[in-house]
C-alpha cells in the first residue's frame, strides 16, 4: 500500500531546500535548483516494528564519529531484525542525547553510486501502540552531502548493510 503522504512530504523538502532559511544549499545551488532526486516508493521497504529495547548493546551510550572530525552522543534504543529484498537484516534505531528522537542513521550497496558515499539517515516515528515506523522512503540525505561545513554523524558498523535499499533520496546531483 502506498502511504499518500510520500508525494507531499517530498515537496515540501523541495520548497524548503529551495527557499527555506536554513537550507543546506548555498545561494548558487538554490539558484540550479529544481528539486531532490529520489527511488519510486516501495512499500516493502516500509516496516511497522515492535519498539523492545532487546538486543547487543541495547540501552548503551555510544558516541558516533562525525565528518568534521568529532562525535556526537546516542543511546541504541533497540535492535531491529528487517527483511529487505529477501535477505534478514538486523539495525541499530539510536535515541539522539539531545532531542529525545530516533535516528536510524545507515549505509547500504547504493551508497557511492545511487546514493549519497557516507550513507543516509530514517527518522522512525513511535506509534501510540508502542511500535515503530521504520519507513526507508523517507530516508535522506545528511546536510553534509550538499556541501561541506556540516558535522554529520557518520553510521556505525552495525548499520553497515549487505543490501540495497532502493528507496528515499538519491544522490545528490
Amino acid at each position: 500500500m502506498t502511504d499518500r503522504r510520500l508525494p507531499q512530504f517530498r515537496a515540501h523538502k523541495d520548497h524548503y531546500f529551495a527557499h527555506g532559511e536554513h537550507s543546506p544549499l548555498t545561494a548558487e545551488q538554490r539558484e540550479r535548483f529544481t528539486g531532490l532526486d529520489y527511488f519510486d516508493e516501495d512499500p516493502a521497504l516500509a516496516f511497522t516494528v515492535p519498539l523492545e529495547p532487546t538486543g547487543e548493546g541495547v540501552g548503551d551510550e555510544l558516541d558516533l564519529a562525525t565528518t568534521d572530525g568529532n562525535t556526537m552522543p546516542f543511546v541504541r534504543a533497540a535492535r531491529v531484525p528487517l527483511t529487505i529484498g529477501g535477505r534478514e537484516v538486523e539495525v541499530s534505531v539510536l535515541r539522539d542525547l539531545d532531542r529525545g528522537r530516533y535516528f536510524l542513521p545507515f549505509r547500504d550497496e547504493t551508497a557511492g553510486t545511487e546514493t549519497y558515499e557516507l550513507g543516509r539517515y530514517l527518522d522512525p516515528r513511535e506509534r501510540p501502540d508502542g511500535t515503530l515506523v521504520v519507513d526507508f522512503n523517507y530516508a535522506y540525505n545528511p546536510y553534509c552531502a550538499y556541501r561541506d561545513g556540516w558535522s554529520c554523524p557518520i553510521p556505525p558498523p552495525e548499520n553497515v548493510l549487505p543490501v540495497r535499499i532502493e528507496a528515499g533520496e538519491k544522490a545528490v546531483g
